[in-house]
């Protein structure tokens, strides 16, 4: 792909999901441009066996930019990463087209495995700021991961996950996340729980009181009795 086929790929891109973008010479500043630069000119070395020359150029990248892109990583078209500082692509991470990343996202591994050992990300998948998605299993198309979550396992596609570790609190939302880039309005399980425990707490206060109030009653009705 030419430079310039290339900076016009961007451009739509980054217009399409970075409301901050004015002028297509923006794009040179993005830091997710100037790394997927470079990756792809690490990865063609990194698949021809050149693999001391493919990190040298991703590491180089990754001091200048705080994206780190492992040259054996897979990665599809319209790759958006926001911001970007702090975000960790592994080796055999593998992601699709038009996926999103925002700062501070790991797409790691669990340990010493061998093999496989980093996630998958289908199509159109969001991934929110400071998320971790570790080991290898996949995000299906369209699914959103929530800022902070930490997912260990497989997410359906047209799913949500939040929390840590990460729950899917959604599914069969066929809305595309790149459409909306919408990290907060997710659903917050916990907070659902506890509003459950407050409104059933509010409940067996009301009940207590009520039995209190019964119980005065009945027992001014026994002294008024007993006087008489």
């Amino acid at each position: 792909m030419s430079f310039w086929k290339h900076l016009k790929e961007e451009f739509t891109v980054i217009q399409e999901r970075d409301p901050a973008i004015k002028t297509p010479w923006e794009v040179l500043l993005y830091p997710s441009f100037r790394v997927m630069l470079q990756y792809r000119r690490a990865h063609k070395l990194y698949k021809k066996g050149h693999y001391f020359l493919a990190r040298l150029i991703s590491q180089r990248a990754a001091r200048k930019t705080g994206i780190e892109i492992h040259p054996g990583a897979k990665i599809g078209k319209g790759l958006f990463i926001d911001h970007g500082s702090g975000v960790i692509i592994g080796e055999t991470a593998v992601i699709g087209d038009n996926v999103t990343l925002y700062q501070g996202v790991t797409l790691g591994g669990t340990g010493k495995e061998t093999g496989k050992r980093h996630p998958t990300l289908k199509d159109n998948v969001m991934v929110s700021a400071g998320a971790k998605i570790l080991g290898s299993f996949t995000v299906g198309e369209n699914a959103k991961i929530g800022a902070g979550a930490v997912v260990l396992q497989e997410v359906p596609p047209n799913c949500t996950v939040v929390g840590i570790p990460g729950r899917i609190v959604k599914c069969k939302d066929i809305r595309v996340p790149r459409d909306e880039m919408d990290q907060i309005h997710l659903p917050d399980p916990i907070r659902e729980d506890i509003q459950m425990l407050q409104r059933e707490n509010n409940a067996l206060h009301s009940r207590l009181m009520d039995l209190e109030n019964a119980l005065r009653r009945m027992r001014k009705r026994e002294k008024e009795e007993k006087d008489l």
